[in-house]
């Protein structure tokens, strides 16, 4: 089935807007075995837009629409659907309902021009938007079925796994069950994992398990996309090559499916009455923003402190030494915690470059001892800042679970 996305708005056409819209519903879509053969960017401009629709329409035996669904006067996809299938705007009294009971659960009262976003074209079908005002609509225009989305992005993605894939599953004749099944790892790059997983497709029948990577610095994920008649089929077929990836990528592994580093940090802290302090330099606070706004975050955590350099923290949690082990300890001691964390930055000095880079210093001190690890990083600015970011609450993963925290990864750079 031949698929196109279409995205609007001039903030996206002009950059102003980085697209990550896009590169989610095609992600979704590879995900579930279905590809996108077209992306179309258009302005707010009703003969740019009412193009790019016939185009579509031609071209594609699916569309997915995305933005323009807004109840201001350049959120035009409504209108010009309308005008590509040649049918008038109809109030959907249905809707206007939905978003009046949305304001009123909110102690507000629906402003009159949200009215437009209940205006669909005559015999579209209504894709229910849980979440939001803007309301999704089905169209045939041309020969290809067209499908409205907003651009608000926690908005699309709901969508897009709720009420359009399963849609386009329909339309491409696909009656199997689909499962993803994802591995999330910090310190392996694709080439290294691709080739420690190699062969474990072969573990499935009949080629049922396809095997995949996404890369987003500073995690990899590996996922086994599984296609079969219904989902204890898919179990089935599943197992074997599950249970490989996981013995293979072993330590590696920091999180599955929908799990993060930060929430499985903080369900085994809280499972063993522990309680944490953490300092670092150079990250920003960084690594106490990832746990500090999880839900039960107040039963592990105690305190953080964030320091330009090794001296600022000394004397912020009135350590002896500027070692990062020394103010991990007096951090714990300070904040009365079972845990302290510290990661200590050496960053290089001049101008960011690809080969800027610095030294992370990790320390993990409890009432049974010390843990450290020293990794040179380099990559520019960012690359480091999330780098160490990455590494010390990884670095406390692998304390807890009993594992080496030093394991040499694919972005350390040898130490001198």
């Amino acid at each position: 089935m031949r698929i196109e996305v279409i995205c609007t708005g001039d903030e996206v056409l002009t950059g102003k807007t980085i697209n990550t819209n896009f590169s989610m519903i095609s992600q979704k879509l590879e995900d579930v075995g279905l590809a996108v053969q077209w992306e179309t960017t258009v302005g707010d401009d009703r003969d740019n837009l009412l193009l790019a629709f016939q185009l579509a329409g031609q071209r594609a035996d699916a569309v997915i629409v995305n933005g323009g669904l807004g109840p201001t006067v350049d959120d035009l996809s409504q209108e010009i659907a309308a005008k590509a299938a040649g049918v008038e705007l109809l109030l959907d009294e249905r809707w206007v309902t939905r978003m009046e009971e949305y304001f009123r659960s909110r102690g507000r009262v629906m402003p009159p021009n949200n009215r437009k976003q209940a205006m669909l074209p005559a015999g579209a079908e209504l894709i229910d938007n849980p979440i939001g005002t803007a309301c999704g609509f089905a169209l045939t225009i041309g020969k290809a079925r067209f499908m409205f989305t907003p651009g608000v992005p926690r908005e699309v993605r709901r969508m897009i796994d709720d009420q359009v894939i399963p849609r386009l599953l329909s339309m491409a004749g696909t009656q199997s069950t689909i499962f993803l099944k994802r591995f999330h790892s910090f310190g392996l790059g694709e080439s290294r994992a691709d080739a420690m997983l190699a062969g474990v497709e072969a573990l499935a029948p009949e080629g049922s398990v396809k095997l995949g990577f996404r890369a987003h610095y500073p995690q990899l994920e590996t996922k086994l996309a599984v296609r079969g008649r219904d989902l204890a089929e898919v179990r089935r077929q599943l197992e074997p090559v599950e249970a490989e990836v996981r013995r293979r990528l072993g330590n590696f592994i920091l999180a599955e499916d929908d799990q993060t580093l930060e929430g499985n940090l903080l369900r085994t802290m809280i499972e063993r009455n522990a309680s944490l302090a953490v300092v670092e330099t150079f990250t920003g606070g960084q690594i106490a923003a990832r746990l500090v706004p999880l839900p039960d975050a107040g039963k592990v955590f105690r305190r953080g402190a964030v320091g330009l350099n090794r001296e600022d923290l000394r004397r912020n949690v009135g350590a002896d030494g500027q070692d990062a082990a020394s103010i991990a300890a007096a951090a714990r001691q300070c904040a009365g915690a079972t845990h302290g964390l510290a990661v200590v930055v050496d960053v290089d000095e001049g101008q960011d470059r690809v080969e800027f880079g610095g030294t992370v210093h990790v320390a993990i001190v409890t009432a049974g001892g010390v843990s450290t690890r020293r990794s040179r990083l380099q990559g520019g600015r960012e690359w480091l800042r999330l780098g160490a970011i990455e590494m010390g609450l990884d670095c406390l993963r692998r304390h807890l679970a009993g594992v080496p925290i030093d394991e040499r990864i694919d972005f350390e750079k040898s130490l001198n």
